[in-house]
């Protein structure tokens, strides 16, 4: 294997020239930057990255923290994260933590910060779904730049996320237009922040519309949830559309209204929320919203770099906006 000697061999250029190459110095003369970087070509030589952060006191390494479990929306998040980080140049190293209560969450997350520190990371992310995560990551002392995946507000973190009340309205909106006025909504749990934030989405459109806003339905983001909200609707005749908080409880609530003989979009319209990949070949194919959750890789990215530029200086989250997919599982009233 070739090593920096090689290079500079074969460049005619003294190993230190080389060095300066590898690490973007802007200095060099682009006629010798040319044939430096023609030699690495042809020698197929590759730095090594204990070199190249020692030279530039940067590790190009960044620590991922997942506290949402193996969920399409947290999961998604973290393949599109994982992504953009490559795009630009760092490796990232990945830490999830189990569904546990608190005080044992407050103990993984200190560890897994503290193991992400000891590899010398430059940032970190933490995908936050719930406010317990967010609880405990405020409990440690982080020398690096933090980003949370996370539609909250919370003083003195930066939050990128996807709109999810945006996404909320969208949906309700979408049910509205069609003439219905009877909307019940199946929640995520309540300790979840997107699953509030949906929520609130659907209070504040049947609110400014003048409609009865009675008590959403609970699940746990799974599908049987949706099936026992679905079988507790099928036996109720008030109900002319149900927007769910995710495509998974959408698909229970789909199977139990087949069970019991509820025409879908027929007797009663169905959104959900993610546009997870199987929406599409649901029966009847659910209308949902989709998140972009590549772009959302992108702008934690972006924020981070920009967090990593400039220390010193605050720094905004953003919130992207998700749209609506129209299926067959809503029809006019």
């Amino acid at each position: 294997m070739a090593n920096i000697f090689d290079v500079a061999s074969e460049a005619g250029v003294s190993h230190q020239t080389v060095s300066r190459v590898v690490n973007g110095d802007t200095n060099v003369r682009p006629a010798t930057r040319a044939r430096v970087d023609a030699a690495i070509a042809k020698l197929n030589y590759r730095p090594s990255a204990a070199a190249r952060a020692l030279a530039s006191r940067k590790t190009r390494a960044l620590g991922l923290i997942s506290a949402g479990g193996p969920l399409f929306g947290p999961s998604s998040i973290m393949q599109g994260f994982e992504g953009a980080a490559r795009q630009a140049g760092y490796q990232v190293s990945i830490a999830t933590l189990p569904e546990s209560n608190r005080e044992i969450l407050r103990t993984d997350m200190r560890r897994a910060i503290d193991a992400l520190l000891g590899q010398n990371v430059e940032a970190i992310v933490l995908i936050a779904p719930d406010s317990a995560a967010i609880e405990a990551v405020q409990t440690v002392d982080i020398s690096v730049p933090l980003v949370t995946a996370d539609s909250g507000e919370h003083d003195g973190l930066v939050a990128v996320s996807l709109d999810q009340f945006a996404g909320a309205v969208l949906a309700t909106e979408h049910l509205v237009a069609l003439g219905h006025t009877e909307i019940a909504h199946v929640g995520g749990p309540v300790d979840w922040t997107d699953a509030r934030e949906r929520e609130r989405g659907w209070r504040s459109v049947l609110e400014s519309r003048g409609f009865e806003v009675r008590e959403p339905f609970r699940g746990d983001w799974r599908p049987d949830s949706g099936y026992r909200v679905g079988l507790e609707l099928a036996a109720r005749d008030d109900v002319t559309a149900v927007f769910c908080a995710n495509d998974q409880m959408a698909l229970g609530l789909l199977h139990a209204f087949a069970e019991c003989g509820i025409a879908v979009p027929d007797r009663v319209s169905v959104v959900g929320f993610d546009d997870i990949p199987e929406a599409a070949h649901f029966i009847p194919p659910l209308t949902t919203v989709r998140q972009d959750f590549a772009a959302l890789g992108r702008q934690i990215m972006a924020t981070l770099e920009g967090l990593l530029g400039a220390p010193d200086r605050a720094a905004s989250g953003a919130l992207l906006a998700p749209t609506l997919v129209v299926r067959d599982s809503t029809r006019p009233r």
